[in-house]
């Protein structure tokens, strides 16, 4: 696969939203406010620049997901069984060579994210691109080639669900992003949201769950 850098218009940028939220209470964390919008809107703004279409993945609110102007996926498997059968249903519904993956609740997306992880990619002959913080692994920041579709399947089949293990099957590569750490500032619990958002987070049942 080396050459030049994928087209944009070949990315198809996968938003992770289908999670049960726990450490939030249960809340759905793409549809909590923030600013001017929702927090999902902020990735959305930011990524839409960077690839040729966006696919949202999302267990429970769909209708409100929907209304966002994109198609939403929904697990194929039940139970909620993690961000490898949202990565599923994205390479399985997309109609591009790459899938950029990123979480909802990640509010700050770098303008080259897409560009550094596709750049990487390409030099290292990989299939799959994983961002690196500088201390760590962030799978659910990466690029991947449709190439690992099939075995992504046999994987779930064979009961796997962690991201960082599955993406070490493959030809893959870690690419540097320690010069912006706040690309995985992600709001995680309600500490985390009031210190983005300035605000308590909003009560249960507030339409921010299902």
């Amino acid at each position: 696969m080396r050459g030049s850098l994928p087209d944009p218009e070949d990315i198809t940028a996968l938003i992770l939203a289908g999670g049960q939220g726990r450490r939030m209470g249960g809340r759905d964390k793409g549809l909590l406010p923030l600013g001017e919008g929702l927090l999902v809107d902020h990735v959305l703004a930011a990524v839409r620049p960077q690839v040729g279409g966006v696919l949202i993945s999302a267990n429970r609110n769909q209708d409100r997901y929907r209304a966002l102007g994109y198609p939403v996926l929904i697990d194929s498997l039940d139970g909620y069984q993690g961000p490898l059968a949202g990565l599923l249903a994205g390479l399985e519904n997309m109609h591009s060579d790459y899938l950029l993956t990123l979480p909802c609740d990640g509010p700050v997306v770098v303008t080259d994210l897409a560009q550094r992880l596709g750049n990487a990619l390409l030099q290292s002959d990989a299939q799959i691109a994983a961002a690196h913080d500088g201390g760590r692994l962030q799978p659910l920041y990466a690029l991947l080639h449709r190439q690992v579709l099939p075995e992504l399947r046999t994987a779930l089949r064979d009961g796997e669900r962690k991201v960082e293990r599955w993406v070490k099957r493959y030809r893959w590569t870690q690419v540097d992003f320690s010069d912006v750490p706040q690309q995985f500032a992600n709001i995680n619990t309600p500490d985390d949201y009031q210190r983005a958002a300035g605000s308590v987070l909003p009560a249960a049942g507030d339409g921010t769950a299902s």
